[in-house]
């Protein structure tokens, strides 16, 4: 029964969180620059732990009875996700001011990860998916079962940022090319956009 649930919660969790998504597009693109990487996936596995287990403790219904505060998240996040976007697809388009090496142009560590964080708690898809639905789940599994199962929707979280982190050293080669760089910022302006649209309709 402890196993079960602990697979349960690990499989579902590992497959909300390697959805293509405004947070992982980020961390990939800040891997790939080697800049300030291992905070970045901190605040991503952090951040998940703490949603999924405000779900698990019942603050999914909280939310569900709060339309007006998702309403307000939700805002805020295409808003966020429209404007980032816009500056991935400016860069896209200016292929000379790309920087491949790991010590050009380097952004400064307040500003990556105030955005990490942005990319983690603005988007309400995330509040729905580990709040609300892992966490109406969990409720499923019982009293002793839900947080085994938390559990294995933590350790998805922990698994899959810190692979994506760490693992993108391995396109380095790949991402040497401006050419690279242009289609990356490409993809993540019609994520970014994509996922705003979402939010407004």
């Amino acid at each position: 029964m402890v196993a079960t649930a602990f697979l349960k919660g690990m499989g579902l969790g590992g497959s909300l969180i390697v959805a293509i998504g405004s947070q992982n597009a980020y961390l990939l693109r800040q891997a790939l620059k080697r800049e300030f990487v291992l905070s970045c996936i901190t605040i991503c596995v952090l951040c998940d732990v703490l949603l999924i287990g405000a779900g698990v403790a019942g603050m999914g219904e909280l939310i569900v009875q709060a339309p007006d505060l998702l309403m307000l998240i939700k805002f805020a996040g295409a808003a966020f996700l429209g404007w980032y976007g816009w500056r991935a697809a400016r860069a896209a388009l200016q292929p000379g001011s790309l920087q491949t090496d790991p010590g050009a142009g380097a952004s400064d560590r307040r500003t990556v990860l105030t955005a990490m964080l942005a990319f983690s708690l603005l988007n309400p898809h995330v509040y729905l998916d580990t709040v609300v639905l892992l966490g109406s789940i969990a409720g499923q599994q019982g009293v002793t079962g839900r947080w085994w199962f938390a559990g294995g929707a933590m350790l998805a979280s922990l698994l899959w940022f810190t692979m994506l982190g760490l693992g993108a050293r391995y396109l380095q080669a790949i991402f040497a090319r401006p050419r690279a760089w242009q289609v990356l910022d490409a993809l993540i302006a019609l994520v970014m956009w994509s996922l705003a649209l979402s939010l407004l309709v």
